[in-house]
């Protein structure tokens, strides 16, 4: 894991897509309780060749197929042994371990053909896609606060002893949750973390919480390096970068502010539907853009030209998005060329 004191965010303005649907969309049947992990034994060049696609249209950091790996998803696919719930732990781990592998021969690759530095985010769900029955989108969970935290702790302490430089929980739903990382993640304090909500509107997560107020808890914790917005609307992002900064401004002992970088990676602007396991809705439609003008990938770079305005320093994609949106957020990024004047 990447030294804390080494980590410029800086240096990160383009994240990588959505992985589960790109590998969805390249034929991969990812309907299973360990979402695109399934990938991870079965075709695990697919996996690298994703990512290298990503680092191809200009994405900074790439996210490891690790979002739904837990021992509890393992018990539930009733893998070989994974009824004992230390056997379940293995599996895990394994899997953990070998999923940063894979992001790193993928960065191995891509250099030999840029030099550029790139970073690695290990991928971590919330509690409730291990349930992946939607809970992630509304935070409503039957499990303790100790035992939400011991959930977190277990693959947090797989991932201190990889090469990950960090570690991106993302798609927390609530403030209880993103307060009980906090704690896990001070059981293994070489690790630095950016924590990501997906919200239901233009103020809120999705279980009910302020931004605002969720940020404000993050932003003295020296382990959390950024704030984020995934898995949201599109239109609703812009605003949301606003409530997450007010909220992440932490003073310091010297009484000046220091205000945690914001990430922000939406969805499509399409929606999940955990009964019937489909997206509902037309790419883009709630973009806040005029669909007749431009392609979904295109009006995605025009909304991250305004999140980056907004105070954004990082912007990628996530659910339902590809290679051809992060191309788009790239070239949004790129800094503004003055005119020559005659």
């Amino acid at each position: 894991m990447t030294p804390r004191d080494s980590i410029a965010f800086s240096n990160i303005r383009v994240l990588d897509g959505g992985l589960a649907t790109e590998l969805e969309r390249r034929g991969y049947d990812i309907s299973g309780p360990l979402w695109s992990a399934h990938v991870l034994d079965h075709s695990p060049a697919t996996i690298a060749a994703v990512h290298l696609d990503y680092l191809r249209v200009g994405a900074d950091c790439i996210s490891t197929a690790s979002y739904q790996l837990s021992a509890h998803g393992y018990r539930e696919l009733a893998q070989p042994l994974a009824d004992d719930p230390a056997d379940a732990a293995r599996q895990a781990a394994r899997a953990l371990r070998q999923s940063v592998e894979i992001a790193e021969q993928a960065r191995n690759l891509y250099a030999i053909e840029n030099s550029r530095r790139i970073w690695i985010a290990a991928s971590l769900g919330p509690y409730g896609a291990a349930l992946h029955n939607g809970a992630e989108y509304h935070g409503r969970y039957a499990i303790s606060f100790d035992d939400l935290i011991a959930f977190h702790a277990e693959r947090l302490a797989v991932l201190a002893d990889t090469h990950a430089d960090i570690v991106a929980l993302e798609t927390i739903p609530s403030l209880e949750e993103a307060l009980a990382i906090l704690r896990a993640l001070e059981q293994t304090p070489a690790l630095t973390a950016w924590i990501s909500f997906t919200c239901r509107d233009a103020a809120h997560v999705a279980h009910g919480e302020p931004l605002r107020a969720c940020a404000e808890a993050l932003s003295t914790s020296p382990q959390i390096a950024a704030i984020g917005i995934n898995c949201t609307a599109p239109h609703l992002v812009a605003a949301l970068i606003t409530e997450a900064r007010l909220g992440s401004e932490a003073p310091r002992l010297d009484h000046k502010l220091d205000r945690k970088p914001i990430i922000v990676y939406p969805n499509s602007g399409e929606t999940w539907d955990a009964v019937t396991r489909t997206w509902l809705g037309e790419p883009g439609a709630a973009s806040g853009v005029e669909s007749g003008r431009e392609s979904g990938a295109a009006r995605f770079g025009t909304l991250a030209r305004q999140w980056y305005a907004a105070g954004a320093q990082a912007v990628g994609g996530c659910c339902r998005t590809g290679p051809a949106h992060i191309a788009a957020v790239a070239e949004a990024a790129r800094p503004a060329i003055p005119a020559a004047s005659s």
